[in-house]
């Protein structure tokens, strides 16, 4: 079904129209606390509510939206205690100390504080409610 990768993309694909990541969406397993956290302490602007079970946040040119799911994916949920994804934010150098001072006034768990990395980032590592792995970082 797949072919086998090769260091030489097929030129003809129609996927090689895709330029960006326009939206991410997170499926949420408590939707109530998952809005809180993003909205009061991550403190994303809301773009728009479509409905109860899906919720969009702007960040920059991106969509972030937290979503029940229905439509198209009848997948079980994750486990409890199980991250289903990984998001990194970056600001600047000075602002991951200052995140990481929210985080902690807004009592949120940090599972490292800000470290700079040997490959060049300075990073800070949480959880959403739902258990995600989030990173602020910048580089430096």
């Amino acid at each position: 079904m797949t072919k086998e990768h090769t260091s030489e993309p097929n030129k003809r694909s129609p996927f090689r129209a895709i330029r960006a990541i326009d939206y991410t969406v997170i499926f949420v397993r408590d939707m109530a606390a998952m809005r809180r956290f993003y909205e009061d302490v991550l403190a994303l602007s809301l773009l728009r509510e479509l409905s109860p079970n899906w919720i969009e946040y702007g960040l920059g040119p991106n969509t972030l939206a937290l979503a029940r799911p229905s439509r198209t994916a009848t997948d079980a949920p994750t486990p409890t205690g199980s991250a289903s994804l990984q998001l990194a934010f970056r600001v600047s150098a000075a602002d991951v100390d200052a995140c990481a001072d929210e985080l902690v006034r807004q009592g949120v768990a940090l599972l490292s504080p800000p470290t700079n990395q040997s490959f060049g980032h300075r990073t800070l590592f949480f959880r959403d409610p739902d258990g995600n792995l989030l990173e602020i970082y910048a580089e430096i």
